[in-house]
């Protein structure tokens, strides 16, 4: 594994070291949740405390460490964690807490500095960002997603996302379509499914920007609830609908309120209106069916429609 770790180019690597000394985290101000974004704040400036080690300080605690110094590993664990941030501030917004990344990709750190050969020649850091993406991705795979990918579409996705990667790193651009198609062996329609995979999904508890109390879940509409149309149409027949009952048979009227409950009483089943009404169930049934269709057609004389008795 260390040839993955060493073709990163040390530029690269040590640009993403090279962090500030406070560490802003991005979006605190807006609409992150208090409590995490102070949190978060508190970390970030911890860690921009600790100065970079340089190579000859890399060199001489990574042997040590190597060796079984106890110390010597947290100095090296300790002075990295910039890295870390720096990489991990790539891929906010996915769907898993910054935070939780971090600690993702403070464990890829670990098992970077137990690989790490320092007489090999090349920085520690060079070859730690491989291992810190490789946990932060494997994070976000398995736990920013609702339903869990089958394992053959995870490891898809994954070669899909480092040979994005490896494309902006060589060409300093985003790679196109046909670019990542080629680079699979994949048809673009499959590339195109695997990136909508990517997405995450949006919880419904998700605050509304510059809104304190109101959630994304209170902006969906009831699909139970009548729109203004039905509201309108709704009230037209509470209004009329005493004056179309008295227009039906005695009968009629009667198994209406009895089977609607628009008297005081509750609605009652076709057997105990039949029982009230000294009638059979079928009678009932096929009354009521008549009934119903002579309101309709006073719906319609006066206008109004006549599905609202469906």
């Amino acid at each position: 594994m260390a040839a993955e770790g060493a073709d990163q180019p040390e530029e690269e690597a040590e640009a993403l070291a090279d962090a500030p000394d406070s560490l802003p985290l991005a979006g605190a101000g807006e609409d992150w949740r208090s409590e995490t974004a102070d949190l978060a704040q508190v970390y970030l400036n911890e860690v921009g405390r600790k100065p970079l080690l340089t190579q000859a300080e890399e060199q001489y605690l990574a042997r040590l460490a190597r060796d079984g110094d106890d110390d010597a590993r947290r100095q090296m664990i300790e002075r990295n964690l910039r890295l870390v941030v720096s990489v991990v501030k790539r891929y906010q917004g996915r769907g898993v807490d910054f935070l939780d990344l971090i600690e993702e990709g403070n464990l890829g750190l670990m098992h970077a500095l137990e690989k790490f050969d320092p007489d090999l020649g090349y920085r520690f850091s060079t070859y730690a960002v491989w291992w810190i993406r490789q946990n932060v991705e494997r994070a976000l795979l398995n736990q920013s997603r609702t339903v869990r990918l089958p394992v053959h579409v995870g490891k898809q996705l994954a070669r899909l996302l480092r040979a994005a990667r490896e494309h902006e790193r060589r060409h300093a651009r985003e790679a196109s379509m046909p670019e990542l198609s080629r680079a699979l062996s994949l048809d673009e329609a499959e590339v195109a499914e695997l990136l909508t995979l990517q997405k995450g999904c949006v919880s419904f508890e998700t605050p509304i920007a510059g809104q304190s109390e109101l959630t994304l879940a209170d902006m969906l509409p009831d699909p139970h609830a009548r729109g203004p149309e039905g509201l309108l149409g709704a009230r037209q027949l509470d209004e009329g609908m005493g004056r179309w009952l008295s227009a039906l048979s005695p009968r009629h009227r009667a198994i209406i309120e009895l089977r609607y409950g628009l008297g005081d009483e509750a609605p009652l089943t076709l057997e105990a209106v039949g029982a009230r009404l000294g009638i059979s169930r079928e009678r009932v049934r096929q009354s009521q069916i008549e009934a119903l269709e002579a309101l309709r057609r006073q719906l319609r004389r006066e206008g109004l429609d006549a599905s609202l008795l469906s």
